[in-house]
């Protein structure tokens, strides 16, 4: 019996590791997935027993797009959002992993603490936010720190250092919702901790050996060996913010569904705006696959 190849032995390895989720896809998405194609298409009539579907065509699309006053300005604001929020997590989660891979006393608790915002953005609390006192008492702490950090003494600090306005714009934006971006970003630091945990410390000693600086070792060593757990986590992080529970467009689909225009309507806009989160990924991977750095 012929061996395969190295390059075919990790293409298997490969494509048994994506098993499980392509059977998953093939027998729960895919069947819902068509249904929701043929509903976008149809007009859903309830009817004694069940229910009828009448064929018209393109008309769910053109009211969602060309009818409706809300759809379009949400679809934009999400992607906009989206534009602002991948970049600060990835930034955020990435640093506090580097300052989580240290060793100081009570790292472990340090750990920890940092993992708490995935247990905040968990269904449940999330519910309760919307629902009880938590949100508001949340809100108000965001506020306050946002009044802290941000302001006059903010902008005259990024004036002072000569930041492009865009670019102080952006910060500032950030600045001022620096709670939601530390509770969308405990999954990203454990990745980027293991990630980290991974590199082997011969790299760095070789380094420095050579004379590199903690900078050079950075740029050489770290962030290119950083690079598939970076793109994989800005996957990530692109996919959650589009599906999370809290996304206004996600619940203003979800309402028009099942209380507004419509059924077919509501499936309509949905399915473009998963298409849309499908083109928005296409192009980070053609995007970032470029410089992605993998080792042998």
């Amino acid at each position: 019996m012929k061996r395969l190849s190295l390059r075919r032995q990790k293409a298997l390895t490969g494509y048994l590791f994506s098993l499980p989720f392509i059977i998953g896809f093939i027998f729960f998405f895919l069947a819902p997935f068509i249904q929701s194609l043929i509903f976008s298409m149809n007009r859903l009539v309830i009817v004694s027993g069940g229910y009828e579907l009448e064929y018209i065509k393109w008309e769910n699309f053109r009211y969602a797009l060309q009818v409706d006053t809300e759809f379009l300005p949400k679809f934009t604001e999400t992607l906009l959002r989206m534009l602002v929020d991948v970049p600060a997590i990835i930034f955020f989660a990435f640093f506090a992993a580097m300052l989580l891979n240290s060793k100081f006393r009570g790292r472990l608790l340090a750990r920890s603490v940092f993992f708490l915002p995935v247990i905040l953005g968990s269904g449940v609390v999330l519910s309760l936010e919307q629902t009880d006192y938590m949100r508001t008492m949340l809100e108000q702490s965001g506020n306050a720190l946002s009044g802290f950090m941000s302001g006059p003494a903010l902008t005259n600090f990024l004036m002072q250092m000569k930041i492009p306005p865009q670019m102080m714009l952006y910060v500032i934006d950030v600045v001022e919702r620096v709670p939601e971006v530390i509770r969308a970003s405990g999954i990203q630091i454990l990745i980027f901790l293991a990630g980290l945990q991974s590199i082997s410390s011969s790299l760095y000693e070789a380094a420095e050996v050579e004379g590199a600086s903690g900078w050079q070792s950075f740029w050489m060593i770290t962030l290119p060996v950083m690079s598939p757990i970076i793109f994989a986590n800005v996957i990530y992080t692109i996919i959650d913010s589009f599906l999370a529970a809290n996304n206004e467009l996600v619940v203003y689909i979800r309402s028009t569904a099942f209380g507004g225009a419509g059924f077919g309507v509501g499936t309509a806009m949905g399915v473009m705006y998963f298409f849309a989160v499908a083109v928005v990924l296409a192009i980070v991977v053609a995007v970032m696959s470029r410089w992605v750095f993998y080792q042998e």
